[in-house]
């Protein structure tokens, strides 16, 4: 196909799709998290069920992401991703209308799986789509404005939160999900990526039982002990899962997750970097508007609004980044970052139960700066490894390895930090272990920092 500029007209429409697409995306990961004290509070949601909120739309999310990246090569970057995104529409409206946590976490399940076909289209809509020379750039201002719509989450949500109701955090993705599924068909040319070859179901149900299994156990495991009957079934058949996909991704004809891409020695250690770093911003992102809630006394808002100097940093670091990452490298940028998330994290985890939002800000400033430090360089790093053929691969696999780190966050940080049961509504259960949380999220930001330096070429 005919490749386009990126200051050209083609190349802004399709920046303007992608960037809300992944932003609707983001934002739904993030903006569910302020909500949780008020979802709590109205459908009598306990610490596990508050978990799932999150996880059921991360699980999905995170094990259908690779076969979303494969049907998009296949069948049409740009016809997946339209797809997806109305998908994605359809489910927020099941989600506003849900009138028990259980409906609720059903119609995430759901939402998850729409946003699997929108994420790695988006990128690989980019890579394939744009100039080899514009691509860095791209990238970069993706990275900047899909970012500020993860990091503006809390505060559109705590405002939507405190205005109205938990409801209209997903009332708003109807009007854009619609918008943006018009632009992309109006405006994205399509690519695709012809092949004969089946599509790996079975490595995707293996994938989703895996994942689902494991979490189950983590989630469940907290709450009625990590030796109940439901427990270890399901910490068993996640094993089962995980075991089978390695297996079946190995022998299969044509695998989701082909292992060959692996032996890239630049693309397997910017997914270490990622892991790492993804996990400890789900820890930050999951527990932080929480605590300054529940802990604190502050309103939807004001916590909400705690995270701006993230949305800040990202969005001035990010397109600098893209431009610097052609003479500085990956090692870099991805040691020093995840470094200052790591410091971000461990500033957290002094706050205490006599502090206020305004104590907190510094620790979010720094952590914010290191996620605009990293954010391009390490999803650059990831892409440019790998032949244009498989860039919905790649961009599957990266996007896939962030949401397990941030769905591994979720399910194992309340049970590590003595947060189960009503761990998350119980103001002293939570200011008691916020600080072990945040720990545990600074030193897997400082094991980022140091795969970095010690897996990545300067």
């Amino acid at each position: 196909m005919t490749q386009v500029a990126y200051r050209s007209a083609a190349g802004r429409w399709l920046l303007l799709a992608t960037v809300l697409g992944s932003a609707l995306v983001f934002l739904d990961a993030t903006v569910v998290t302020v909500a949780l004290p008020a979802i709590g509070a109205d459908l009598g949601a306990r610490t596990a069920g508050l978990q799932w909120v999150l996880s059921g739309y991360m699980l999905t999310l995170s094990a259908l992401i690779l076969l979303g990246g494969a049907y998009g090569d296949r069948y049409g970057r740009r016809r997946v991703f339209v797809i997806g995104t109305t998908w994605f529409t359809a489910a927020s409206a099941a989600c506003a209308a849900a009138p028990t946590v259980g409906v609720l976490i059903a119609s995430r399940v759901v939402q998850g799986a729409g946003a699997a076909l929108v994420t790695p289209g988006s990128l690989a809509l980019i890579q394939t789509t744009l100039r080899r020379e514009d691509r860095s750039r791209a990238i970069g201002a993706w990275s900047a404005l899909s970012g500020v719509g993860a990091a503006v989450g809390p505060l559109v949500g705590g405002a939507l939160v405190d205005a109205t109701s938990w409801r209209a955090i997903f009332l708003l993705n109807v009007p854009l999900g619609a918008g943006v599924a018009l632009a992309a068909l109006r405006h994205v040319p399509e690519s695709r990526q012809e092949s004969d070859s089946p599509l790996d179901l079975a490595g995707s149900l293996l994938a989703v039982l895996g994942l689902g299994g494991l979490t189950y156990a983590a989630v469940e495991g907290g709450d009625n002990g990590l030796g109940a009957p439901s427990v270890l079934v399901a910490g068993a058949l996640g094993a089962a899962g995980v075991v089978g996909f390695g297996l079946r991704e190995r022998r299969a004809a044509a695998p989701m997750l082909p292992l060959s891409i692996f032996r890239v020695r630049r693309f397997t250690a910017a997914n270490l970097v990622t892991f790492a770093v993804y996990g400890a911003l789900g820890g930050v992102t999951f527990l932080l508007v929480v605590f300054l809630q529940v802990v604190l006394g502050a309103s939807a808002l004001a916590a909400g609004a705690t995270t701006l100097p993230i949305t800040a940093a990202v969005l001035l670091l990010s397109p600098v980044m893209g431009r610097l990452l052609q003479s500085t490298g990956p090692r870099l940028p991805l040691s020093v970052g995840p470094a200052l998330i790591a410091l971000g994290a461990w500033l957290m985890s002094r706050l205490g139960s006599d502090g206020s939002v305004l104590e907190a800000l510094p620790s979010v400033v720094v952590l914010g700066v290191g996620l605009g430090i990293t954010v391009t360089p390490v999803t650059a790093t990831a892409l440019g490894g790998v032949e244009d053929s498989r860039a919905g691969t790649a961009s599957g696999v990266n996007n896939a390895v962030s949401r397990v780190a941030q769905l591994v966050a979720v399910a194992v940080l309340p049970p590590l930090a003595g947060l189960g049961g009503n761990g998350l509504r119980d103001p002293q259960l939570l200011a008691a272990g916020f600080g072990t949380a945040m720990a545990i999220t600074a030193g897997t930001a400082a094991a980022g920092s140091v795969l970095a330096v010690t897996t990545l070429d300067a």
